[in-house]
């Protein structure tokens, strides 16, 4: 099943390309949990799962299959709720 985006998801891409020398891949049709969008910045890969900062906290829970590849990915990976966040951990 290919899961829905945000509605935050096309926001955050827009504002992620405007940045020098930074890639942005949106892989949420991927699916099994694995996350939003991946991005290349200075060398560095980063996975990111965006949940929507204006839905409640019941509402930003990680899916059953979110949940399991947080748990079994080995390497980095970040939930954010907005492009401030997101930014906060790439610049």
């Amino acid at each position: 099943m290919i899961k829905r985006t945000d509605s935050n998801h096309a926001e955050i891409i827009k504002a992620l390309r405007k940045i020098p020398n930074l890639s942005v891949f949106s892989t949420h049709k991927v699916g099994k949990g694995f996350p939003d969008i991946v991005i290349g910045y200075k060398g560095i890969n980063y996975l990111i799962e965006i949940k929507d900062g204006n839905k409640p906290p019941s509402a930003r829970k990680l899916t059953d299959s979110e949940a399991k590849f947080h748990h079994d990915w080995k390497g980095q990976i970040t939930i954010i709720k907005n492009i401030d966040e997101l930014l906060e951990i790439i610049l």
